[in-house]
């Protein structure tokens, strides 16, 4: 199997593959990982000399997209609903578990008897708001 390491993430430890390898490993056309690409389904990471790279987060997602397209039926626009969904969930969990850490840094304060309430200076506490 031919792997490849990106030469633009020199602190990665990552593991990179090529399209030939992807396509293999999930018995696909190396040209249907390309209309995938061109749909934007899929962004794989470049070499310098502008070479697809994929790494084992774009093999999953391949293995999804391939997933609701073979075995459930779902056409290709279904599929980008499905993965902008998925990306939304995971963005989603993601602020919930700030919201759960600020939550008990709050408890914690407020069980330690620090009253934000009453300081002298007065801090705002809050998720970063998107921009």
């Amino acid at each position: 199997m031919s792997e490849a390491k990106s030469p633009k993430r020199k602190t990665s430890s990552k593991r990179y593959v090529l399209i030939s390898v992807v396509a293999k490993r999930l018995d696909l056309h190396p040209q249907t990982i390309r209309m995938y690409e061109r749909e934007g389904l899929i962004t794989p990471t470049r070499s310098a000399g502008n070479t697809r790279l994929y790494d084992d987060r774009a093999i999953r997602r391949l293995e999804l997209i391939l997933n609701l397209t073979r075995e459930l039926g779902v056409n290709l626009a279904g599929v980008e609903v499905v993965l902008n969904m998925r990306e939304r969930i995971d963005q989603l969990e993601s602020e919930l578990g700030e919201l759960r850490k600020l939550t008990r840094q709050l408890t914690r304060e407020r069980r330690a008897g620090v009253d934000r309430r009453q300081a002298l200076v007065k801090v705002k506490v809050g998720l970063p708001t998107k921009r």
